[in-house]
């Protein structure tokens, strides 16, 4: 595999990869956005650390799954504190190998002047390595918490999985009340 390229179905990016509830949530991202706090918060709330900084996809029979190269494997690098072995700040538990990818959470600064989903009717998505995975677009506020919407993403992506769109419920109760005579 190459360094950011394809290679035999496999793809090595920029970001950090943690399971959360189980799902495989891939945070992209520019530099200094917060994905390794994020996935910290997260590891500190009993998720997994699987990949910091390096994540290395691969596909197999159509899912997509991500590890962390050996050498940095449950190591988390944090701006101010350095580098850092999870297992030992939290618990050997809080890290996995590798696990399957099901949804990527894009952080990217706040822009007053962007448009941000507010009504969640359908996910974007965008596919790697041929495989398609829910892709959301989460902004960056001040103190804002990104884990809190990262769990709340894998939340939401478990409850489509099962059929259950709170968007959709509340549009039909909307079309309900307004046939009531």
């Amino acid at each position: 595999m190459t360094p950011g390229g394809e290679a035999s179905g496999s793809l090595r990016l920029h970001g950090t990869l943690v399971e959360v509830l189980g799902v495989g949530a891939l945070l992209r991202g520019p530099s200094g956005i917060g994905k390794s706090e994020t996935a910290l918060e997260l590891i500190r709330r009993g998720h997994r650390l699987v990949a910091d900084d390096v994540v290395e996809l691969r596909a197999e029979q159509g899912v997509l799954v991500g590890a962390a190269p050996p050498l940095i494997r449950h190591h988390v690098e944090i701006r101010g504190l350095g580098i850092l072995y999870v297992p030992d700040l939290f618990r050997p538990d809080a890290v996995r190998d590798a696990c399957p990818v099901s949804v990527l959470c894009r952080l990217e600064p706040w822009r007053a002047d962007a448009e941000y989903e507010r009504v969640g009717f359908e996910r974007p998505a965008q596919e790697l390595l041929g495989v398609r995975l829910p892709a959301l677009l989460l902004p960056v506020r001040p103190a804002g918490n990104m884990a809190t919407l990262v769990e709340v993403a894998v939340r939401d992506h478990r409850l489509r999985e099962a059929g259950v769109v709170a968007a959709a419920r509340l549009d039909e109760r909307v079309r309900e009340e307004t046939r009531r005579p």
